[in-house]
């Protein structure tokens, strides 16, 4: 089974039924819900989420969106190591995206996907939209 790390875009994608990123978004999370696909974010997307979260929502509602989203997702943690690597890297120009990359570089998944491919120029491991990604599949 492929595991794919998620970038929190396509999780904001996906929860804010954005335009026309959605489609996409949700059916990654179909593919995961029927165990064709293991998905993965870092600690820091549900951190970031829950922030984009409390700008619309209650706390509460906020929190029960997230546990819905735990069931789907494997959180891997963002560590002293991951930190380090992050900020000793001159490739990023955005520190959070390092973040991600080395959360999932870490952990040993099989791409990256996002939205936001030109941040991840200098990656060591497949980086593809939800949209690439789908193709690679049918």
């Amino acid at each position: 089974m492929k595991k794919l790390f998620i970038d929190t875009n396509i999780i904001i994608d996906l929860l804010a039924k954005r335009d026309p990123f959605y489609d996409e978004a949700a059916m990654l999370f179909t593919l995961a819900d029927k165990q064709k696909i293991g998905l993965s974010v870092s600690a820091l997307t549900f951190a970031n989420t829950n922030y984009i979260l409390l700008q619309s929502k209650k706390p509460e509602e906020a929190k029960l969106i997230l546990r819905k989203l735990k069931l789907i997702v494997q959180v891997l943690c963002l560590d002293e190591k991951i930190v380090g690597l992050s900020l000793n890297d001159d490739d990023f120009n955005d520190y959070e995206d390092a973040l991600q990359y080395f959360t999932a570089l870490e952990n040993g998944v099989d791409a990256i996907i996002t939205r936001n491919l030109k941040d991840f120029q200098k990656a060591k491991l497949p980086v593809m939209t939800a949209a690439q990604y789908l193709k690679t599949i049918k």
